[in-house]
């Protein structure tokens, strides 16, 4: 049993072109990380945060989180066409995406709460 998932597991990642799929999971953790933010810096807002920091907030995270995610798209982007496709790539590509999505779903959270304990402290 264990046999036949660990071939149609190695087929699959045959298949899978890592490149493209990084790509697809770069532009939809910018689509939740971007959602997250917006609602989390109006419920920041919303909570009695009336400065200009929630603003400043946003546009530190929109700067700083494109990078990141260029990071990771150049890297599986430049692999050649052999290497897009090879199953021994799974388990780095794996690391990145939680790496990617730990950031994307993360971020927001963290840098609001640190916005909000700077406006706390001033």
């Amino acid at each position: 049993m264990n046999d036949v998932m660990s071939q149609q597991q190695e087929e699959y990642a045959r298949r899978r072109d890592w490149r493209k799929s990084m790509s697809d999971n770069v532009a939809y953790a910018l689509l939740v990380y971007t959602a997250l933010q917006i609602f989390v810096t109006v419920a920041a807002m919303k909570s009695g945060m009336d400065s200009i920091l929630p603003y400043l907030a946003l546009v530190v995270l929109v700067a700083g989180i494109i990078p990141a995610c260029r990071w990771f798209e150049r890297r599986w982007r430049d692999l050649s066409d052999d290497e897009a496709h090879d199953p021994a790539l799974a388990g780095a590509f794996r690391k990145d995406l939680l790496k990617l999505w730990v950031l994307a779903v993360g971020l927001p959270f963290l840098l609001t709460g640190c916005f909000k304990a700077i406006t706390a402290i001033f």
